[in-house]
C-alpha cells in the first residue's frame, strides 16, 4: 500500500478484512461544520469516524497536542485497529486534516497507514457509494510504539532560534504569517516565529483538492526558499496543517519535524516574534 492512494484503488480493495478506512475531517469554528454529524449524513462504505479534537491530550491546555500512547491506544481499539491492520484515513475538510491523522498514527506505530487523495469530495464527485449512520467495529488489539523524536516543543525551538539547525516552515496564510491579522485565539499575539520561511498549505493541492504531482510538491517547498537537503521543522497555529507540509515532504522523501504547540504556544509565550513577509 503506497502512502497516498487513489479511489480507485481503495473502491477495489474496501470489503478487505485487515483495512480500515477513517474519516479524520476536523473544522474550525468559522466552518460551521460538526465532523460527526457530517460523516453519519454521509460516509464511505464501511468507514469509521476518528474524532481528532478528542484524540489530545485532555491535561494540556493548549489544543489539539498529542495524546498520551494509553489515550491512542484506546482510540485505535475502540476503532477496531489492530498493529497489524491497513489503515485509510480520509476527509471532507478545507483544512486537509487525514493529513493530522497520518502523521499521528505513523508517530505512534501504526505501520502501514495511507491518505486517500482528494479525500470524500473525490470519492463523492465520482458518484461513488455513499453509507449513512454510525459504525460499531469490534474491538481491536493495538498497542503503541511511539517515536517522538520527530516533535519540537517550545523548548526546542528556542534552541533552533540560536542554532539554525532546522529551517522552520510555516503553514499558515501569508497575512496570519505576516501578523496582518488578529489570530483566531485569546491572548494569542499575530506574527511568526523568527527566521520562519512561509508555505501555506494550500499550495501543495490542486484545484480538485488532490495531492500536486511531486515535481510540483518540490517546486512549491523551492520557491518557499526551503533548502530539501537540510533539516526542517514545521509549523502553523495548532499543529493540524503543519502535517500537511511534513506528508508531502514525505511524498518527497524527506522525513521532517512538526512542532505541535505551534503558534497557538509560541503566540502565547514571552519569547521572540516577528512580523512581515517571510
Amino acid at each position: 500500500m503506497d502512502d497516498l492512494i487513489s479511489t480507485s484503488w481503495l473502491a477495489d480493495r474496501l470489503t478487505e478484512s485487515d483495512l480500515v478506512v477513517l474519516d479524520a475531517s476536523w473544522f474550525l469554528p468559522e466552518h460551521g461544520r460538526n465532523p460527526r454529524t457530517d460523516f453519519a449524513s454521509g460516509h464511505i462504505p464501511g468507514a469509521r469516524f476518528l474524532d481528532l479534537a478528542a484524540l489530545t491530550d485532555a491535561d494540556d491546555a493548549l489544543p489539539m497536542m498529542l495524546p498520551s500512547d494509553h489515550a491512542f491506544n484506546e482510540a485505535m481499539r475502540a476503532l477496531g485497529i489492530s498493529n497489524d491492520t491497513r489503515v485509510v484515513v480520509y476527509d471532507d475538510s478545507p483544512l486537509h486534516t487525514s493529513a493530522r491523522a497520518w502523521w499521528m498514527m505513523r508517530l505512534m506505530g501504526v505501520p502501514r497507514v495511507a491518505i486517500l487523495d482528494g479525500g470524500l469530495g473525490q470519492w463523492r464527485g465520482e458518484g461513488r457509494a455513499l453509507e449513512m449512520g454510525d459504525a460499531a467495529p469490534a474491538s481491536g488489539i493495538f498497542m503503541a510504539h511511539s517515536d517522538r523524536g520527530l516533535v519540537r516543543d517550545k523548548s526546542a525551538m528556542l534552541a533552533n532560534l540560536a542554532s539554525g539547525e532546522e529551517q522552520m516552515v510555516d503553514a499558515r496564510s501569508p497575512a496570519r504569517f505576516a501578523g496582518e491579522e488578529p489570530e483566531p485565539r485569546a491572548g494569542v499575539e499575530p506574527g511568526h516565529i523568527p527566521g520562519s520561511l512561509n508555505l501555506p498549505y494550500a499550495r501543495l493541492f490542486d484545484a480538485e483538492g488532490k495531492w500536486r504531482p511531486p515535481a510540483e510538491l518540490r517546486a512549491a517547498f523551492e520557491d518557499a526558499g526551503v533548502d530539501l537537503h537540510r533539516p526542517i521543522v514545521t509549523t502553523c497555529g495548532s499543529g493540524v496543517t503543519a502535517a500537511t507540509l511534513v506528508f508531502a515532504l514525505h511524498l518527497l522523501g524527506h522525513e521532517a519535524a512538526l512542532y505541535d504547540g505551534s503558534w497557538s504556544e509560541w503566540g502565547a509565550a514571552d519569547v521572540p516574534k516577528a512580523k512581515g513577509p517571510a
